[in-house]
């Protein structure tokens, strides 16, 4: 699919509110057709998301340490992960500690999918998940762990306000940029 049928597809899908805030660019090389162009995000004209580029408004990770030590980060950590820890434990660690020790290994695995997420966005090509985020279902595309399809999910407009509402939680657990777009969509109900 040609990036200008691409582009008017991906708009179409844009929720009311966001029209003509969010855009969709492209660069191209018109004389080297084997070097692929770029895409990125803007969001009221200014750059957002560019795949290749960690220089943007968003924080992208370097390390599994910089995650640990981000203070923005809240990770929520239920009674079952504290029971589980509990057990493991045989009940001889104070109940104080059991909290660092479930908020240390539930960060330690985020920060490994985080990485490996942001990872696996610079190798992607933005038109091969866009045409992916078309053909499948909103549903798959909020639930996946690929973070350009959350983003495109979440500028839909086929997620509702009150989908949108219920997905708090969930979103503490993605990508800064995904938690960007999320309080974006949050700003224009």
């Amino acid at each position: 699919m040609s990036w200008s049928k691409l582009k008017q597809n991906l708009e179409s899908f844009l929720c009311p509110a966001l029209n003509g805030r969010v855009e969709y660019r492209a660069t191209s090389y018109r004389y080297l057709p084997d070097k692929a162009g770029q895409c990125y995000i803007a969001v009221d004209k200014k750059n957002v998301l560019n795949m290749s580029d960690t220089t943007t408004l968003i924080r992208w990770y370097q390390t599994e340490l910089e995650i640990k030590n981000d203070p923005d980060i809240q990770i929520p950590i239920s009674n079952e992960e504290m029971e589980a820890i509990r057990r493991d434990t045989k009940g001889l660690v104070p109940e104080d500690r059991l909290q660092v020790i479930a908020r240390s290994r539930k960060i330690s695995e985020y920060a490994k999918e985080l990485l490996s997420a942001q990872s696996s966005l610079s190798k992607s090509n933005f038109t091969v998940v866009a045409n992916q985020f078309l053909s499948t279902s909103i549903e798959e595309s909020i639930e996946s762990n690929d973070i350009l399809l959350n983003i495109l999910a979440l500028v839909d407009r086929r997620v509702g306000k009150k989908r949108i509402l219920n997905m708090s939680e969930n979103i503490k657990l993605k990508h800064p940029i995904v938690q960007y777009f999320y309080e974006l969509r949050r700003s224009a109900l």
